[in-house]
Parts: structure tokens; C-alpha cells; sequence
């Protein structure tokens, strides 16, 4: 019904052509109405409707107010990833008003009457670091974070857990930062194994497409991210792995992995144009790989160590570090490579 059909039974085929035609003509009348004055782009529908409201709103700008209404009969984390989307469940599906359904709806027309009684500031280029982080490597990110805050820069974090890299990439590409340092690109073991993800195609080279001055770490490259313990398929588990917590378990990559990961990672990097700096902290790239470490293995980080070296451009500077990547002494030489570049 939200696509027109008239009563009429569509094929799988034409029901997809429909939904596309539906985006695409709606993109271009939402684009003008966000420019307004305090609009705020609300969308109701299912798990067609849904769908193609996500798609609209994706095209809209990152921090525009939006907002889906929905059952969610689909993850909404993709459409998310990048574009900031208020969302709120029904819980019920909408199919006549109910008790609960009303409720819901009254909550929605409060929430949207307070977007539209508060100014949004119009969306500026900032002058912010890029940073990217996740909890297996927040010792590391810290330490980045607070030392650059301290000499006076404004940091801005993307959790990289296959999902927060979509928005670094998107933010970076639209000129949202004078410099990155890309702390966690574990995200790649996503991308190229295994684990949850979104589509991030300019993942790693976002930032050397802009020129920006970068400083790359090797964060979680050595294990793969899965959910829960239980969800694992079970390959996996004869790895060396452990429980990062209830909800997440990480799995050592095998010496393959890591030695086609890094020439992939190196090949991107060979693209940048600006300044660019891989630190590689032979310590360890996580937290559990360091001395007693449930997939501690130095091993696998010489792997890495001969296959970056070895694809490397000469422009990519390479520097080898004995600290782990979350000690201080490895922020600090992170930092000042970075501060030399601006």
C-alpha cells in the first residue's frame, strides 16, 4: 500500500524497482524542506516503508533532525552508522490504533514539537583530529586523545566496531577534519573475514584522498570481533580466544590472515597524498595481546611487521615501536609524529 500498488500484486522484482523509483523521487523534495528553519524530517512505516525512509534519510545531511517511526522489523545499524536518526519502536504493529500504539504516537508528537521549538545550528567544517577507538584499545585512545586535548586541539572519537568507521569515513570525506589518527583499524578484520559490519568502502582511504596528514596504528588487527560467546560458529573456537565481555567475544587471527590483511591495509595506505606515518608497537596490538595475554603472540605481530614493510610505498613513513600500543610511550611518539606533520 505505501508503494501505490493499486491492489495489485507485485514480483519481488517490481517491488524493489518501486521502492528505488520511491527514493529516488523523494531525495531530491526532502533535500530543499531540510534546509528550512528548524525542519525536522519524520517518517512512519514498516518493514517496506521503513526501509525506504532509512534510504531517504541516508542522503540527508549526518546531523539533520530525523526521525523513524517504526516496529523495526529490520537491524537498523547500516542506515545508522553514518546518519544520525532518531529512532522510535512502536512495539506493535501498526495496524489500527490500540492503546499502546497511541502512546507511542503522543510521544512522538512531543518529541518532534521539542526539535521543532529549539534552533539547530547550521553545520560547520571543523578543526577537529579524527580519532578512532574501541574498548579493547581504550588505553591507547586515551592517552591519544587526552594528550592532543591538552595542547589545545579539539578531538573528535568514532567507535570502530565495523559500524562508527561508516561516519569517520563519511566526516572525513566531507572535509570535517585537518587530521586523523587512526587508532583501531581493526575494522579491516571485519571487512575482509569476518564479524559485523556495514559497507564502508573508503574505510582507509577517505582521509588520504583529502591529504590529510595521518597516523595509523595496527588496533585489534589480530583478532576477529564476534558477538556473543554462543553465536561463534565453532571453527572459531579451537582459535586461541576469549570473552571481551557477555556480549562480545574475540578470536585470534590465524598467521594468513594477518599476513593478507596487512598487504591490503599497506595498499590503501599507498594511496594517501598527504603525510602519513604507520606506527607499529611490537609490544602488542590489543589488550589481550601483551605477556599473559589470552591471544598474546609476537609471532603474528612480525607478520605484519615484514608484509607492511614489504608493500609500503616509500612516501608512508614506517616506524617500529618496542612499547604496546596502549602504553603512554606509544601515544606520546603518535603524538608527536602528528604534531610535526601540522
Amino acid at each position: 500500500m505505501s508503494l501505490g500498488s493499486g491492489g495489485a500484486v507485485w514480483s519481488p522484482r517490481e517491488k524493489i524497482a518501486a521502492m528505488d523509483h520511491v527514493v529516488e523521487r523523494t531525495i531530491p523534495l526532502l533535500q530543499q524542506a531540510t534546509t528550512k528553519r528548524n525542519a525536522v524530517v519524520v517518517g512512519l512505516g514498516g518493514g517496506t516503508g521503513g526501509d525506504i525512509i532509512m534510504r531517504v534519510m541516508h542522503h540527508l545531511p549526518m546531523t539533520s533532525r530525523k526521525m523513524l517511526i517504526s516496529p523495526m522489523p529490520f537491524d537498523p545499524r547500516a542506515e545508522v552508522a553514518d546518519s544520525s536518526i532518531i529512532l522510535l519502536p512502536t512495539l506493535v504493529d501498526i495496524c489500527g490504533l490500540n492503546t499502546i500504539l497511541r502512546q507511542v504516537l503522543d510521544n512522538a508528537a512531543a518529541m518532534i514539537a521539542g526539535l521543532c521549538d529549539t534552533d539547530q545550528g547550521i553545520a560547520t567544517k571543523t578543526s577537529s583530529i579524527a580519532i578512532t577507538a574501541l574498548s579493547a584499545l581504550s588505553g591507547a585512545t586515551q592517552n591519544i586523545a587526552c594528550g592532543l586535548r591538552a595542547l589545545g586541539h579539539e578531538t573528535t572519537v568514532f567507535h570502530a566496531n565495523g559500524f562508527g568507521g561508516a561516519a569517520y569515513a563519511r566526516c572525513t570525506a566531507d572535509g570535517g577534519f585537518k587530521a586523523v589518527v587512526d587508532v583501531t583499524t581493526h575494522e579491516l578484520t571485519r571487512m575482509l573475514f569476518i564479524g559485523s559490519h556495514t559497507a564502508m568502502p573508503t574505510r582507509f582511504t577517505a582521509a588520504g584522498d583529502m591529504g590529510l596528514p595521518q597516523i595509523i596504528l595496527p588496533g585489534g588487527v589480530n583478532f576477529l570481533g564476534f558477538e556473543r560467546l554462543e553465536s561463534v560458529p565453532p571453527q572459531y573456537l579451537e582459535r586461541p580466544h576469549y570473552q571481551h565481555s557477555p556480549l562480545f567475544t574475540h578470536v585470534k587471527l590465524t598467521g594468513d590472515e594477518m599476513a593478507h590483511l596487512a598487504v591490503v591495509l599497506a595498499t590503501d595506505l599507498n594511496h594517501a597524498t598527504g603525510n602519513i606515518e604507520l606506527i607499529v608497537p611490537m609490544g602488542g596490538f590489543s589488550s589481550e595481546d601483551a605477556p599473559g595475554g589470552a591471544i598474546e603472540d609476537p609471532a603474528l605481530r612480525q607478520i605484519f611487521w615484514q608484509k607492511v614493510s614489504e608493500t609500503l610505498k616509500p612516501h608512508v613513513r614506517l616506524t617500529q615501536l618496542d612499547s604496546h600500543i596502549s602504553d603512554p610511550e606509544t601515544a606520546q611518539v603518535a603524538i608527536d609524529a602528528l604534531c610535526d606533520m601540522l
